[in-house]
């Protein structure tokens, strides 16, 4: 197996892919004017195997679109939704978030928990602003510095792993550069990345390695999750995921 089918299997059955909680999603989802007697119209990009999205569809009157590049993670959401009796409610669609299918304006609301990264946060509010209609909003989580300087170790690290690491301000600078103004802000909390991701990923290790046979991807995989855990929890103070909420205004 190649390493992103390896990581695909090894994040495949985990409640989340990344650090989050549904209390993240209901407070994100808090900031936004809703019209209770709207059925809206919803699309959750990089939705991986959608715990968002089933909180979404479960507090939101709406048809939520659940896209990722990957269909491994949108047949779990599928089977799901369908045990939950969602499925009327969530239709996903396998497409890279850098090429979506949408028509101008179709979305009352684009959601987007941990995977803006993959284009860029910049060029995913550039890029996704034309699907959303004017008034609609955009919500997304983004890695981002909880202090204007850091130590060098963790500097340097998430530098390389993702240039466009920055501060809140500036990522809210971005917002309002293209056309958006800013609804609500918050960091997740640390029982997001621990309780939540970490440590249901630090039990499934064993596993993984043993079903591919200790092979070099599969180790380099868990050595690199093994360091991210370590840097997290002792920078924790300096860097988290930032929850950004904001309305497309009118055009000028």
């Amino acid at each position: 197996m190649t390493e992103i089918e390896l990581l695909i299997d090894f994040h495949v059955n985990a409640e989340r892919q990344g650090p989050g909680s549904d209390e993240d999603t209901l407070k994100a989802l808090s900031f936004i004017d809703i019209n209770p007697d709207k059925t809206l119209r919803i699309a959750d990009i990089g939705c991986g195997s959608g715990a968002q999205t089933i909180t979404l569809a479960k507090n939101l009157n709406g048809k939520i679109t659940a896209v990722d590049l990957f269909s491994d993670f949108l047949i779990k959401l599928e089977k799901r939704a369908k045990v939950l009796n969602l499925e009327d409610k969530i239709s996903t669609l396998e497409k890279s978030m850098e090429d979506l299918p949408f028509a101008k304006e179709e979305y009352d609301i684009l959601w987007s928990e941990g995977a803006i990264y993959n284009m860029g946060f910049e060029s995913g509010i550039k890029n996704w602003k034309k699907f959303l209609k004017t008034c609609g909003y955009i919500a997304v989580s983004e890695i981002t510095w909880k202090t204007k300087n850091r130590p060098k170790e963790i500097e340097e690290h998430w530098n390389n792993e993702y240039p466009e690491i920055d501060t809140a301000s500036a990522k809210i600078e971005i917002l309002e550069e293209n056309g958006f103004t800013p609804v609500g802000f918050f960091f997740l909390s640390e029982n997001s990345w621990v309780e939540n991701y970490y440590d249901p990923m630090e039990k499934r290790f064993d596993d993984f390695l043993n079903k591919h046979g200790n092979s070099d991807v599969a180790k380099t995989i868990v050595e690199k999750e093994n360091q991210e855990i370590a840097l997290y929890k002792k920078y924790k103070d300096y860097l988290s995921y930032g929850f950004y909420v904001a309305k497309k205004l009118p055009a000028e």
